[in-house]
This record gives C-alpha cells, structure tokens and sequence, in this order.
C-alpha cells in the first residue's frame, strides 16, 4: 500500500487516523483503496511513521494541511498513546482550521469509546499505571470524538463494505460542496477586522450547546452580506454540508418556506428531486436528515420571526458543531429567537470609504491631486454607505473634476440620511429607454435570469437589450450573478419602486407598469386602466391567492407583458388585449 509522504508541500484531502495492527490489512486498508479510486488524496499514518514517543512536526503539518480527518476507533485504538495524541492533535485542528473529523467506531460502540469501558477501559488501567502526563487530554478527546455523529459499524446488520461506501460517499459530498465557493467583489475595505470579530464570536461555545448560532445586523447597503459570504468562504471547509440561503425574505414572500426548506435539502444533503409538500413536512424533514449532521447555514436577509422558526426553529435540528449565521436588518428579531451573539456592521470609516471610492472611479488608489476635494465631499454625503460609494464612483468613472463638482452640487441639495437619493443621481444619468429598462427590472424582473429578461422585454425594446443591459451594469445599478441571474441590492429596488409609484401617484391606471398588488386589483375592479400601462407583474404570495376578475383588462390596448403568480384566473381569455405578446401564468 502507497503511503503519502509527509515532506510534500501539497495539502490532502483526507487524513487517515487508525491503530495500524488492528485494521492495517482489513478494514482501513479496504477504506483506503475506496478512497483512492475515487481519487481523493489521502495521508495515511502507517506505522512505520511512528518511530517515536512524540509526533513528529512533520506530521502535524499533515494534519493540518488536511481537509478530512478519519478516525477509526477499533478496540485496540486507546491502548496506543500515539494513537490518542495524534487524536488530540487532530481535534485542536478541527477547532482552529476547520478540519472535518469523521470517526468511524469500528467494533467497538460509541458508549465505550466516550466512557472508557470495555476494551478502552483496559487500555486506560494501563495507562494510569504508567502516570501519563496526557491523561486527562486523552480521556476528553475521546469523548469529544464519540460525540461527533460518525459511523457506527452495525454488525448483524450492515457488511463492512456498505460502511466503507458510506464514508466514501459522505467525503465526496464533503469535498465538492468545498469547491463551492461564493463570489464576492474583487476589492472590499473595511472588512478584515470584522470578519476577525465574527470568527471569535463562532469560537465561543454555549454550556450545553451543541450548535452555534450568531447574528450579523446593520442596515440597509452596509455589507452584511458581503461579510456573511467572507465568513462563509473561509469556514465551508470544516462542515459535511453548506448552504447559503439568499435574500429569505424575498423568497419567502414570493414562494413560500417549503421552497426554501427544498434548497436547504438539495445543497446539505443532496436531495435533488425532493417536493416538499408544506412547510410542516419541510421542518421534518429537515429535522430528521440534518440532526447528526454538521452544517454551516447561513439565512441572508431575514425579516420576519416565522421564517427564522420555519428554518432553524430550534439547535437540536442541527447536529454537534453545526453553525447558523442570521443577516437581517432588525436586531431584535434575533434577540426574539434567543441569538446572543450578534455583530453589528457599520458604516465605513472615512479612509476605508475614501479607498472604495477610489477604486470604483479611478480603479487604482492614488489619483490626481485636483480630485483630492470632490472625494472627500463625496464620502462625506454617502455616509459610509458602501453600496452608495460604489454607484456614486461607478457613475463618476472616467469623469473630469468639473463633472465630479457639478454631480455633487446635486448631492449638496439632498439631505445626509437620504441614501436613495444619492443612488438616484445614476438613474438620472441613464437615457429615457434605458431608465425605462431599469423600472421595468426593478419593479418586475428581479431575479430572473438574465436570458428570460432579455427574451421578456424584446416585446418593448426590440433588439436593444444586450445595449441597455451593459449600460445598468456598468452603473452599478444591477448585477449579474453566478448563475445568470439579474440581482441588485434592495436600496436600489426600493429606489426603483420609489421612482415609479411616483409616476401618477394619484391614478395608478395611467402608469407604465402595474406591479403592486392592491393597485392592480384596484385598477381591474374601478376598470381605471387606460393604454398607458405597458406590463402588468402580479404576484400573490402563497398564503393571500386571489380570485380576480379581469374585464377591466379589456381598455389597457397596449399592454405588452402578463404575469401572474398564484392568482386564480376568472375568464381572462375572455378580456385580452389582442397586442398581448408575453404572457406568464404561474397558477
């Protein structure tokens, strides 16, 4: 059998921890060559690593350049002292790198192991004999690993190979949900110092507490979530399953807990075709396949008590070691579901703020001198604000001095604390069919794959869209995500909203769009529409769907673009307007 060389400089994927005379030529080495024709890189400790009393440097560099240690605690396991200071070894690591530790109980039942009886119980009367000065470290090891939810060999029951093939499937899953990584923007400030505080926050652990729960609070555009992705990305390595959950209070709203409940399962545990009934068979589901599992949860942009119950309604759905960050605007919705560690994320100092600016207008942090005014004027109106920094130096890029003056003579009329004013500024430089995209995303289209929008909207803007597309992305004002989404910070859609309730405040029927949903139901009902209104976007949550009555469509003649979700239709064939060229209906 290969054996891995500690000296190499590359990391490994698993650690293999056992006692080499007990399952050297069976069970470990049959787990080995599972793991190794899955190609996974494996450090395995042999025996004839152990030359001496003390480990070796060289193999605690291996430990900790590992992703995965396996322990296979079989009988003969605690008579090795090496054997339990390499476990120790490993333990410390898990606590301070995020090494996932797996321990397999091998003959031998997790009681025993946790409680020095049987075999261990032996092995330790021995020990005490001989006044090892590691006693106490041993004996607290091994009940730290009996705790963690392993892989008990189930004789009578279960062959050794369906264990092995369990293991192998667990590391697999392990392994490729730490290649997921999430993307954050390339240049951050301000941030180091807080991801630092966070990680304290995770390392202190409740009496009796199994997992960890935090909160990360702030208000709007201030970065909560680009921090909770920071954390997220430097942590995923020591969980068997993660699972990022974006924007649940949106989510929520438009499609119910069972949907988020779905996502969780299909990321943490691979449940790709899972259809959860309701939101009860959700919780317990959740409950049952997640309860001796470790996983890192993060819930972003929490609203309301209930979708906090209706995810991680206790710890005990979670198993040991798990953790579970909360981003969310309101503080006190996280000391109402019992979060005692919180971190509250402020507003960028003036030197941090003054960097991000720079990079977002000039992308490089030492400019022209003549600037040196404007910036400071500019971080002094964006409040620290960093969503407002980067629009504000998107939209400046490339601009003269005289440009900068003139934007922020705008600035200097709006007061301090209106934010959404500032972010205004670039929907005003936008062209009058490029402003129209933006209301038409923001109002209706948020979230959508980017392909679906384009194909949507070519009933109003013909081929123009990859143009107008580039022009909002380029401002700032939306983004595209990994998976082809169209996404953008809810500052910037509560703008968008802002602008468009503000078009006809009075008559909603005389507005482009419809998308609030007591102003479509009250347009239908008054028969107020008039062949202003171009897309009509209705969505009903899950628990408010509605029966609507549609002739009141019948005078809106130039009305391209339909959706509906969760609405009950009441003979709308009967009352379409024969210009209608997109129509989606989500029943």
């Amino acid at each position: 059998m290969a054996v891995t060389s500690p000296s190499q400089a590359t990391s490994y994927d698993v650690f293999l921890n056992f006692r080499g005379s007990d399952t050297r030529q069976g069970f470990t080495g049959y787990l080995y060559k599972a793991l190794f024709d899955s190609g996974i890189h494996i450090f395995i400790d042999d025996e004839g690593i152990q030359s001496g009393q003390i480990i070796p440097e060289s193999l605690k560099e291996a430990i900790k350049k590992s992703r995965i240690a396996i322990t296979v605690l079989s009988p003969d396991y605690a008579s090795s002292s090496f054997c339990l200071d390499e476990l120790v070894t490993i333990l410390e690591c898990s606590k301070n790198s995020g090494l996932l530790v797996l321990p397999v109980f091998y003959k031998v039942p997790p009681g025993h192991v946790r409680h020095q009886r049987g075999s261990y119980g032996e092995a330790f009367a021995i020990h005490e004999q001989g006044l090892h000065p590691n006693m106490e470290k041993w004996k607290k090891a091994l009940k730290d690993v009996a705790n963690i939810s392993g892989f008990p060999l189930d004789y009578g029951n279960e062959y050794e190979h369906e264990l092995i093939k369990k293991i192998v499937e667990r590391v697999i899953r392990f392994l490729n949900n730490d290649e997921k990584s999430l993307h954050v923007p390339d240049f951050l400030v301000g941030v180091g110092s807080q991801v630092e505080e966070i990680r304290n926050l995770l390392a202190v652990r409740d009496n009796g507490v199994n997992v960890n729960m935090i909160g990360i609070h702030g208000m709007g555009g201030v970065g909560k979530s680009t921090l909770a992705c920071l954390v997220y990305n430097l942590i995923t390595a020591g969980f068997e399953g993660s699972c990022f959950l974006q924007n649940v209070r949106e989510e929520a709203n438009k499609h119910g807990l069972k949907h988020l409940h779905s996502i969780i399962l299909s990321q943490l545990v691979g449940m790709k075709e899972i259809n959860v009934a309701s939101e009860q068979q959700g919780i317990s589901i959740i409950k049952n396949r997640l309860k001796r599992m470790k996983v890192l949860l993060i819930l972003d942009d929490v609203e309301k008590h209930e979708q906090l119950q209706g995810i991680v309604g206790s710890a005990d759905w979670f198993g040991p070691g798990s953790i579970v960050i909360i981003t969310t605007r309101d503080k006190q919705l996280l000391a109402s579901h019992g979060v005692k560690r919180t971190h509250e994320v402020k507003e960028l100092n003036k030197r941090d703020a003054l960097k991000l600016l720079k990079f977002k207008a000039f992308k490089m942090e030492e400019v022209d001198p003549s600037y040196k005014e404007v910036l400071n004027q500019v971080v002094t109106y964006a409040s620290g604000i960093p969503l407002a920094l980067e629009v504000i130096g998107s939209n400046l890029f490339g601009k003269s001095v005289q440009e900068w003056e003139s934007a922020i003579r705008q600035y200097k009329r709006i007061p301090n604390n209106k934010i959404l004013e500032i972010l205004k500024v670039s929907f005003d430089s936008l062209g009058e069919e490029e402003k129209s995209v933006f209301l038409d995303i923001a109002c209706c289209f948020k979230g959508y794959k980017l392909s679906e929008i384009e194909e949507t909207l070519r009933a109003l803007y013909d081929n123009c869209m990859k143009y107008h597309i580039g022009v909002l992305v380029e401002k700032s004002l939306i983004k595209i995500s990994h998976d082809e989404r169209v996404t953008f910070h809810d500052l910037i859609e509560d703008m968008g909203k802002r602008i468009d309730r503000q078009q006809s405040p009075r008559e909603p029927g005389k507005r482009r769009r419809l998308w609030l949903q007591e102003d479509i139901i009250q347009v239908l009902k008054d028969k107020s529409g008039t062949s202003q209104i171009k897309i009509i976007c209705l969505h009903f949550s899950i628990s408010d769907v509605q029966v609507v009555e549609w002739d009141g469509i019948t005078d809106m003649k130039s009305l391209k673009i339909l959706i509906v979700r969760n609405g009950i239709f009441s003979q709308i064939w009967n009352y379409l307007p024969e210009g209608l060229k997109v129509l989606e209906w989500r029943a």
